[in-house]
């Protein structure tokens, strides 16, 4: 049997979302458990994290918390790695996951995160950042970015370029 994919999605952690990124992440949750990927997160009951999670319902999902208080732990989440390591953490949510997909621009976090996956070699998809985000991060690993305006552009891409096997091509 084959490995599952992992899909980190980093974003924003504000409490208050802007209009519509609310949906745009809890939509690509839903998409990432139809296809029954690994979903990653940072897995606090805020922002994209919490937004993510509860869209991915039936999938598997992944919170990776910065502290030890597991009172921040999403509802959404399954399985809670609490690990009081703080922003480094981030290392974690990273390099445990196939592509990483940071929904909207988020904040230093998800910058940092951004950072740590093209160091690492990984790629990097961009769903409906700002065109500042989008030109200084495709600046750092052009072949590495990707910029989506859509859940389902992000899903063909993921599919299609990065070869994560859909569901229905499971071995």
């Amino acid at each position: 049997m084959t490995r599952r994919s992992v899909v980190g999605v980093m974003g924003s952690g504000k409490k208050k979302l802007e209009d519509g990124e609310w949906d745009i992440a809890f939509a690509l949750g839903q998409a990432i458990a139809s296809e029954d990927w690994v979903l990653l997160s940072g897995g606090r009951k805020e922002g994209v994290m919490d937004a993510v999670n509860a869209g991915a319902e039936g999938g598997l999902r992944i919170g990776i918390l910065p502290n030890e208080d597991e009172t921040e732990i999403s509802e959404h989440v399954d399985v809670a790695i609490v690990t009081g390591m703080g922003n480094a953490r981030n290392n974690i949510n990273i390099l445990s996951s196939d592509v990483v997909i940071a929904c909207g621009d988020g904040g230093a976090g998800t910058a940092s995160e951004i950072a740590l996956a093209l160091k690492s070699k990984k790629h990097v998809v961009l769903l409906n950042p700002s065109v500042e985000s989008r030109n200084f991060f495709s600046k750092i690993d052009k072949s590495r970015v990707h910029v989506t305006n859509s859940v389902k552009e992000t899903m063909k891409l993921l599919i299609n370029e990065f070869k994560l096997k859909p569901k229905s091509q499971k071995s």
